[in-house]
């Protein structure tokens, strides 16, 4: 069955992965940076979000991605230059909000550090306040313009750093105003998931969802570190599962095969077995090398073997995209189906952050909202 961009816009998405800094408007960072006196590499707002796509690494479509994770993480360095002031957090919240709900996204948990905007001497929460006023002020702006949709925040510690035990702290001070989850976010290599195991403690006897970025950059052994020793309830993209997946069919063999011959190693079965959401993004995969291209990104074999897979946005400005535009990729590269494109809606809604009652009025809202095709995937 054929979908068209016409039904991708109509559908109600939820989105588990998107960064706070990382979704800026250019427009906007060219104001906030003229008051602060930042110097940019271009002050027109079209060339600045070319600009970061191009230096975040774009992927060529026919070709190898040349990007890695470091590379795009260096980006950051302009956003965060902006974000250093609750007036400027505010807006930025504010206008993510907007732009997700004009996008038909429902219901998204949204992910910053804290840690990182406190160079002109906010305090963690003071950071937190801003971005949660931000958050409400855009749910009521979108509300105005008829579009419904829910924020659940996330507060990431960053892995190279030591301010997990501060950042958990936060988190649970916080977790009756909006504060849904942990993150840990920053350079996977070197700086592994059981470095500060004490506030993953904390959080796991405070009864408090967690997160962990884990198989993107690196391997297995990361995503064993964030299941296993951080009490991970979902993995931040986690593609690299893929590697404890063995194939026995050829490359180029129909998809019904693949998953047919597929044979699964100890963690991908505990992975699969325990539907431990993954929040894959695939454009951001391909960018930083994950990944090649939509078309062979491990994501759809994933789904097809039954892996809780959600798709998600990761950095809208550096991937010049949003949750149509990753929808549709999948669609016209992987022939996704619009049975495919609910079933993740769906998962991502059942492994969102939101107490039970919460979650099921979300995907009793989603379950509504479409009427599905006949044949549930395209394979």
């Amino acid at each position: 069955m054929i979908v068209d961009r016409d039904q991708i816009a109509t559908l109600p998405t939820v989105l588990l992965h998107d960064h706070l800094d990382g979704g800026l408007r250019p427009q906007t960072i060219v104001e906030l940076a003229a008051r602060a006196g930042q110097v940019l590499p271009t002050t027109d707002p079209e060339d600045l979000g070319r600009w970061f796509t191009r230096e975040a690494g774009t992927a060529v479509v026919d070709g190898v991605a040349t990007g890695s994770l470091e590379k795009y993480i260096r980006t950051f360095e302009v956003t965060l230059g902006v974000m250093q002031t609750a007036d400027a957090l505010h807006r930025i919240a504010r206008e993510a909000i907007v732009d997700l709900a004009a996008d038909g996204v429902v219901h998204v948990e949204e992910r910053f550090a804290p840690e990182l905007h406190t160079a002109r001497g906010l305090g963690l929460q003071d950071v937190l306040d801003a971005v949660q006023q931000g958050f409400a002020d855009g749910v009521a702006e979108a509300a105005a313009a008829g579009l419904s949709i829910t924020v659940g925040t996330l507060v990431t510690a960053m892995r190279q750093a030591d301010r997990w035990d501060e950042v958990a702290d936060l988190a649970l001070a916080n977790r009756d105003r909006g504060v849904v989850g942990f993150d840990i976010a920053g350079p996977e290599r070197g700086f592994p998931a059981t470095t500060h195991l004490s506030a993953f403690q904390r959080l796991r006897e405070a009864s408090f969802p967690v997160t962990v970025h884990a198989g993107e950059a690196d391997g297995l052994g990361s995503i064993a570190a964030a299941v296993h020793q951080a009490g991970a309830s979902r993995l931040g993209h986690g593609v690299r599962i893929i590697d404890d997946i063995q194939i026995d069919a050829p490359v180029d063999a129909p998809l019904r095969d693949q998953v047919a011959s597929a044979r699964l190693g100890h963690l991908a079965h505990w992975v699969r077995d325990h539907q431990i959401a993954l929040e894959v993004c695939p454009t951001s995969n391909t960018q930083t090398g994950a990944a090649r291209s939509f078309a062979d990104h491990p994501i759809t074999l994933l789904k097809h073997l039954g892996f809780a897979v959600t798709v998600n946005t990761d950095n809208r400005l550096q991937s010049g995209t949003s949750m149509s535009r990753e929808l549709g990729g999948l669609v016209d590269q992987a022939a996704w189906s619009l049975g495919d494109l609910q079933d993740v809606t769906l998962v991502a809604a059942r492994s969102s952050f939101l107490h039970h009652d919460e979650r099921q009025a979300l995907v009793d809202r989603i379950e509504g909202s479409v009427t599905r095709p006949t044949g549930r995937h395209s394979a």
